[in-house]
Formats: C-alpha cells, structure tokens, sequence
C-alpha cells in the first residue's frame, strides 16, 4: 500500500510538471487571455453600475418629491390651524407623518445607492487603469518573445549553417583556382603560339640581317646615294 501511494505521488508530480511547463509554453497566451476575461468582466460591471445609478437618480427624485410634498401639506396644516380647523389640520399631520416615514425610507436608500456608486466607481476606474497597465505590458512581453525568437533563429541559424559556410568557402577556393589555371593556360598558350608563328620567326631572321631586301624609303635612299659616290 506504502509503494501504491509513492507511485501516485510520482504520477502527480509528473503531472504536475507537465501542467507547469504546459502553462509556461503557453504564458503570453494564457495572459492574453486572462486580460479579455477581465475585459469581459468590466464591461459586465459598467452595465451593472448603470443600473445603481439608474436607481440612485430614481431614489433621489423621489426623496425629492417628498420633500416637496412635505413642505406643500405643512403649509395645508398651516392654514388649516388659522381657520381653527384643529382635526383637518391633525389629519393633514398623519399625513406628513407617513410622507416623512417614507422619506426615511428613500433617503436610506439614497444614502446607499449614493455610497454604493461612489464604491463602484472608483473600482470600475481602478479596474480600467490596471487594465491598460496590463495591456502595455502585454504589448511588452509580446515584442520582447519575438525579439527572443528572432534572436534565437539567427544564433540558431549561424551554428548549424557555420559548416555551411566553411563548405561554401572552400567551394569558392576550387572555384578561383580552376578559373585561374585556366586563364594560365591560356596565357601559357599565347606565348607558345607567338614563338612557332611564321611571323615570329621572320622577325628573328631579319633581326640578324638574314631574308629579303628591305624596300623601306631609307634604304632605297642609301642606294641612289651609293649609285652617285659611283658615277
């Protein structure tokens, strides 16, 4: 029995943790959530706290209206004593007296729905200022999570792609050393065919004054000269 227990211990605990790193995965979302909830709620009250003030404008005509009619039936009484009509203005007492219990009655009221919205009020106030508090730092948390994810992709990225780019830069080497011993080889090329042309070979025979005449206007000045020393 002692074992049964301990393994549904370890069963909740490990349900535990799994419930825990749920909720962590899902926080900002959870929050976000837990804010339109609240919303919700606050709207719910604002409509509700109408309804006091509704009732508290309605007690306060009321007690208004008795207090009016009070004050009309004390003068009623009034006249009534100045004609000597003692019973009618005894009468018009008792009713005085019922109107005056009444507004006992509605200035309770009135004292209640008055404290009661003063309360609501400022709860719905407070409630609206720790929820653009809770907003901004809504707003907060949800740019600070996509910084995080955008700078866990790019370290993320630059250490899995570093054999990439080592990769890539060797490719490059191959690449610029083939392109080079191909511009070698053609250069290499060039030269070769330079020293086996005809032209080249031409070029050396004259040099050591070997081949045709050479026709140039300076040379065939040099021969007319040489023709005149003669005759």
């Amino acid at each position: 029995m002692s074992i049964f227990k301990k393994i549904m211990t370890a069963i909740r605990g490990g349900a535990t943790e799994v419930g825990e790193a749920i909720v962590d995965a899902n926080s900002t979302r959870i929050f976000e959530q837990e804010i339109r909830d609240a919303e919700h709620h606050l709207t719910k009250a604002k409509r509700d706290l109408t309804g006091v003030m509704a009732q508290q404008m309605a007690a306060s005509r009321e007690v208004d209206r008795l207090k009016r009619e009070i004050t009309e039936h004390e003068g009623y009484a009034t006249q009534a004593l100045d004609k000597g009509d003692e019973s009618l203005a005894l009468a018009v007492a008792e009713k005085i007296s019922a109107l005056e219990t009444e507004l006992d009655a509605q200035q309770q009221a009135l004292d209640s729905f008055d404290a009661n919205a003063t309360r609501l009020k400022e709860l719905v106030k407070k409630s609206e200022r720790q929820m653009a508090e809770y907003k901004r730092q809504l707003s907060m948390v949800k740019t600070t999570e996509s910084v995080q994810k955008a700078t866990s992709a790019i370290t993320d990225n630059f250490s899995s792609s570093n054999s990439k780019l080592l990769n890539a830069k060797d490719s490059l080497e191959r690449i610029k050393a083939k392109q080079q011993k191909f511009d070698d080889q053609m250069k290499a090329a060039e030269v070769l065919e330079s020293e086996n042309s005809d032209s080249s070979l031409e070029a050396q025979l004259k040099a050591a004054g070997i081949g045709g005449a050479d026709h140039s206007a300076s040379s065939v000045l040099d021969r007319i000269k040489a023709k005149q020393q003669k005759s």
